[in-house]
């Protein structure tokens, strides 16, 4: 099989060679997929750039998802999903034209379902779900704040939020983002880059405060928006897009840690606030059937039409570079997908 190695930390265009690897065989409860197209996911920038602590050691298939054919199956896995076209989480690897993963991390899709569209369910779309609909209950009427939110997973949590009835306040660096949040139904468009986004919803909600935040960004980002929470409000963090790189980074880790602020239990336990973390890979390695539940149920969202992820780019293979490039330059919205076919 082909895969695209990230042999050395780096500038995208250098830090991949495309090789021939032994192609793998599926494990007992597992599947091989025969890869049409992989998407490009934050984490995979920061594997890149050494930054990422649980991507493997050089050199090293990274890629966290995948749509195909299985052509494969493992021992126990039902025979009938031979052949079926599926999107599927994978942890690490995504970046081979074969490859293996646990059958529960899969869900068959439409033949007609576009590929960029059936690549952004397994990672953003799972972790969208299970932030808005695991972790939180939402109800008509909710104040919720989602930060950088024309990304693959803000975009989602948007849409989610909205099918609950909340009044959604969303972040986003450019007027073309604002312009496609306004489109997904934003009630409060906010240019972060123009105005501090804690005091544009201050503006807004007065003493009321939000219910939910969900956050992206972390450091200063998290100590702002605890202070924007109502009583009963929660703040649900899945990545830290504010952390810098650069050398030493041991310098930047720190920073970004101190910018998180003191947050102690007594303080949320006396402001009725709740701090919540949220790290999928962890989910998919220690509760499959939470990842199934909700890669089952986001898909089902997507085929009925209520949901709609959006696709921010299209690469070929031989542009895995120019894509890594596009994603870190922070100016893409929604999913990446790199097709092996061109």
């Amino acid at each position: 099989m082909k895969a695209w190695m990230l042999t050395r930390h780096g500038a995208a265009k250098a830090a991949f060679e495309l090789r021939e690897l032994a192609t793998p065989k599926p494990a007992p409860g597992q599947i091989r997929i025969a890869v049409e197209a992989f998407g490009l996911n934050y984490a995979d920038v920061s594997a890149r750039q050494g930054t990422y602590l649980e991507a493997p050691p050089l050199p090293a298939v990274i890629g966290y998802e995948v749509v195909g054919r299985i052509d494969a199956l493992g021992e126990g896995v039902v025979d009938s999903t031979l052949g079926r076209r599926v999107a599927a989480l994978t942890r690490f690897g995504g970046y081979a034209t074969q490859v293996v993963t646990d059958a529960r991390a899969a869900i068959e899709i439409p033949d007609e379902m576009d590929v960029g569209v059936a690549v952004a369910l397994p990672t953003q779309g799972c972790t969208a779900y299970f932030c808005a609909e695991e972790l939180v209950r939402l109800h008509p009427g909710d104040h919720v704040l989602v930060q950088a939110a024309a990304g693959g997973v803000g975009s989602l949590l948007v849409q989610l939020c909205k099918r609950r009835g909340a009044v959604v306040y969303g972040t986003a660096g450019s007027d073309e983002k604002l312009e496609l949040l306004r489109s997904l139904g934003v009630d409060h468009a906010i240019a972060y880059r123009r105005r501090d986004f804690a005091e544009v919803v201050r503006e807004l909600r007065g003493g009321a405060g939000l219910d939910v935040i969900f956050d992206s960004l972390g450091g200063s980002a998290v100590r702002k928006g605890l202070a924007l929470l109502g009583a009963g409000g929660r703040i649900v963090c899945f990545g830290g897009a504010e952390r810098g790189v650069g050398s030493p980074q041991m310098l930047h880790d720190l920073r970004f840690a101190a910018a998180f602020g003191f947050i102690h239990p007594i303080g949320l336990l006396t402001s009725s606030r709740s701090l919540l973390g949220v790290n999928m890979l962890r989910i998919a390695d220690e509760r499959p059937d939470v990842l199934a539940r909700c890669l089952r149920e986001i898909a089902k969202l997507v085929v009925g039409g209520e949901i709609r992820p959006i696709v921010g780019g299209r690469f070929a293979a031989t542009e895995l570079g120019q894509a890594h490039e596009w994603l870190e330059s922070r100016a893409s919205t929604g999913k990446i997908v790199v097709s092996w076919a061109g």
